[in-house]
């Protein structure tokens, strides 16, 4: 898949805090021209320490039907540091995003776009490294204060950081923890609310992520054992 911009991965903590300040200045927040068609899940797992194992699945939207999928191992050899997750985990994604075989209208990674001390996790990277629509969409908060949202599904707080607005813990089924919401690239934060809760049926993670999830920690890999 072609590539907007790219740049080094081997670098040090200070040349990697560097190119997201420089990345983030690049994200843009903005409503989708029209709904996906198609929307991928993306996760990463390591079935060894120096080794990520990334997963993509797509789907069709909004009826959640299992298309196409993709794997890719790739030598992690950036270190395991808090915010700078993606330049472990992105290699292997953009290997795995290079095999499949249907491009996708919209991403939804299992990590954190704006909601990050420097506004550049990993959804947000990807989104501005493809020039693509992308959301973050994690399990737990990295950075940021929130309210406990109300429990029925549905329900959402907004995730500060000061007073700026970096993203929303949001309540994907009834008295389940909320999952992390927040704009990768060339979408709006309360469109990314309403796709994830689109995305999200049965339970709590949405259904792109959930299967990549599964597909990630898959042993053996993908390519071996179909999920659907």
């Amino acid at each position: 898949m072609p590539r907007a911009l790219s740049h080094p991965w081997n670098l040090s903590l200070a040349e990697a805090a560097r190119l997201q300040d420089e990345l983030a200045a690049r994200v843009r927040s903005e409503p989708l021209p029209h709904p996906p068609r198609t929307v991928a899940g993306i996760d990463v797992s390591f079935p060894n320490r120096d080794t990520a194992r990334a997963a993509v699945i797509v789907l069709s939207f909004p009826d959640l039907s299992p298309i196409t999928q993709a794997t890719a191992d790739h030598p992690a050899e950036f270190p395991y540091i808090p915010g700078f997750l993606s330049f472990r985990e992105a290699p292997a994604i953009l290997a795995a995003l290079d095999r499949l075989s249907l491009w996708p209208d919209l991403l939804i990674c299992d990590a954190h776009g704006r909601a990050h001390p420097r506004r550049l996790g990993l959804a947000a990277h990807l989104g501005v490294l493809l020039d693509h629509p992308t959301i973050g969409c994690a399990k737990s908060k990295l950075y940021g204060e929130y309210a406990e949202p109300a429990a029925q599904r549905g329900a959402y707080s907004w995730l500060y950081a000061g007073a700026e607005i970096i993203g929303a813990a949001v309540r994907t089924q009834e008295r389940t923890r909320p999952v992390f919401v927040s704009v990768g690239h060339r979408v709006d934060l309360s469109g990314a609310i309403e796709l994830v809760l689109a995305c999200t049926t049965r339970y709590r993670l949405p259904e792109p992520t959930r299967l990549a999830h599964l597909a990630a920690a898959a042993s053996p890999p993908l390519g071996q054992l179909p999920l659907f």
